[in-house]
């Protein structure tokens, strides 16, 4: 079953529990893809929802930092409710320990040598790695491998 037909799935299942907080979670998702869907004239595969899936978390993970400066705990318990709801859609991730391995055979596979080949690192990094890790974990994987 492709992710986007889960994902359909899912939202049907929670409309039937009546489990408001994944169905509105979900709405959101399926927003995104649609629009982006729409935007670029195309039809999602696994890859780019994945790549969408990240970018909502992200975007939750930012507002969830900027509700507990403002001290809106009950904003930031809701923000987190969605990342757990988002989490299902992505596949398993990689440790820290396996994000620093393959960063350091991309570096030497690129042939870089210093923070000045950061940018050609980066671009076969995000190829290969693009919703298997954490793109925090690895941009600073990628600047403690270059700055060696």
């Amino acid at each position: 079953m492709s992710l986007k037909a889960q994902i359909t799935e899912d939202m049907k299942t929670a409309m039937r529990a009546k489990d408001s907080v994944r169905l509105g979670t979900i709405r959101l998702l399926q927003a995104a893809m649609k629009q982006k869907e729409v935007d670029e004239r195309v039809e999602l595969d696994d890859a780019a929802i994945i790549a969408i899936v990240d970018k909502l978390i992200k975007q939750r993970k930012d507002s969830i930092a900027a509700y507990e400066t403002a001290n809106r705990q009950d904003l930031a318990d809701v923000e987190k409710a969605e990342i757990e709801v988002l989490k299902v859609y992505l596949p398993e991730r990689m440790s820290q320990a396996e994000i620093t391995a393959a960063v350091q055979a991309i570096v030497a596979e690129v042939g870089a040598t210093g923070p000045g080949d950061m940018g050609k690192v980066m671009g076969k990094v995000k190829s290969t790695l693009a919703g298997k890790a954490d793109m925090g974990l690895v941009s600073a994987a990628v600047k403690a491998a270059l700055s060696q």
